[in-house]
C-alpha cells in the first residue's frame, strides 16, 4: 500500500456509506485531504473508484477489492465582488450542508442543493439538480486530480454538462468546486429551499433508503411514467421495491441486498423495452461485480 497520507480506513462496510444502505466491504477507503494527495493516490494504480456521498450508486454484495478514494476536503470560502459572490468549496462537503451555509450568508443560487444527499463533488459529476436548478447553472470551474498524478483546473464549458451527467471520466476525481452565486435575504433563500424540499418530499420516497433516481428521463418523457405504465409500481424482489410513490425509485424496505436491486433494475429495463420500445438509460452507477447476476 502506498504511504501518501490522508485518512485510511480498512475493511469498510459500504452499506454504511451509501444512501441505499446496501453494499459489501471495500478493502480500503482513503480520504484525500488535498488535491495533490488525491492525485498521488490515483497515480498509484491502487484506486479502483472514487466515491462521494454514496448516492446514485449500487455496490455489489461481494464488496470491492482494492482502494476507493474519497475527498476529505469540506472547507468553504467566499469572495464577494461586484453584483455576485465566488464560493470555493471542497468536493467532500455535503450538498445540503453547503446549501445551509450559503443561506446563512445570504448567497443565493444553490437552493436546489438543499435535501440532496450527496457531496458537492458527486453533484458536479452527475450534474445533480431539481426543478429549481442544477449544477451547470452555478459551477464556474472545478479542480480535478487525475490518474496521471496531475492536478488541473477545468472551466465549466470543458465539463461537458448534460442532463444528469458530465464528460468527466471515471479516473478523474473532483477535489474543489468554484461557484458563481448572487445575493439575497437569508429568509427568502430559506423559503425557496423549504419549498423545493417539500415539493420533492411530496413526490419522492424520501422516507426510505434508496440510491435516488434509477433512470434518466428519456427525451420528451419521464422514466417514472413509463415504469408505472408498464405495471411495475410496487414490484418487489426480496426487500427491494419499486416505490409506490415514485416509480423511478427503488427503495430498501429493510434488509435489501444489491442482487435484489440489480434484478429489479433489469426487470424494469426489459419490461419498458418490451412494452414501449424504450431503452432506459441508468442514472445509478454500479460498483463491484454484477456479471454473475441474471
Amino acid at each position: 500500500m502506498a504511504d501518501i497520507g490522508g485518512r485510511v480506513e480498512e475493511n469498510v462496510s459500504l452499506a454504511e456509506r451509501t444512501s441505499s444502505g446496501i453494499g459489501g466491504v471495500v478493502e480500503r477507503l482513503v480520504y484525500a485531504q488535498t488535491s495533490r494527495q488525491a492525485a498521488q493516490w490515483l497515480a498509484t494504480g491502487e484506486v479502483v473508484g472514487v466515491i462521494g456521498g454514496g448516492t446514485n450508486l449500487l455496490v455489489s454484495d461481494e464488496g470491492v477489492d482494492g482502494t476507493l478514494l474519497a475527498i476529505g476536503n469540506d472547507r468553504v470560502s467566499a469572495s464577494v465582488g461586484g453584483d455576485g459572490v465566488i464560493v470555493r468549496v471542497g468536493a467532500g462537503m455535503g450538498a445540503t450542508r453547503l446549501a445551509g451555509w450559503l443561506m446563512r450568508h445570504g448567497y443565493a443560487g444553490f437552493e436546489f442543493g438543499y435535501g440532496l444527499p450527496g457531496t458537492v463533488g458527486g453533484a458536479v459529476r452527475m450534474n445533480a439538480g431539481t426543478t429549481q436548478g442544477e449544477m451547470k447553472d452555478v459551477v464556474a470551474d472545478v479542480t480535478v486530480a487525475s490518474s496521471g498524478g496531475t492536478v488541473a483546473t477545468m472551466p465549466a464549458p470543458a465539463l461537458g454538462f448534460v442532463y444528469r451527467g458530465s464528460s468527466l471520466p471515471d479516473g478523474v476525481a473532483v477535489t474543489e468546486v468554484t461557484m458563481r452565486l448572487t445575493f439575497d435575504r437569508p429568509d427568502a433563500i430559506r423559503a425557496r429551499m423549504r419549498a423545493g424540499y417539500e415539493e420533492r418530499k411530496a413526490r419522492q420516497p424520501l422516507d426510505l433508503p434508496s440510491a435516488g433516481s434509477v433512470f434518466k428521463n428519456p427525451p420528451g418523457d419521464y422514466a417514472g411514467r413509463l415504469i408505472e405504465a408498464a405495471g411495475l409500481k410496487g414490484e418487489r424482489i426480496g426487500a427491494a421495491m419499486v416505490s409506490p410513490k415514485h416509480a423511478n425509485f427503488i427503495v430498501n424496505t429493510g434488509g435489501a441486498v444489491a442482487t435484489d436491486v440489480y434484478r429489479l433494475v433489469r426487470r424494469i429495463e426489459r419490461r419498458v423495452a418490451e412494452t414501449f420500445g424504450v431503452a432506459l438509460e441508468r442514472e445509478i452507477r454500479l460498483l463491484g461485480r454484477f456479471d454473475h447476476v441474471d
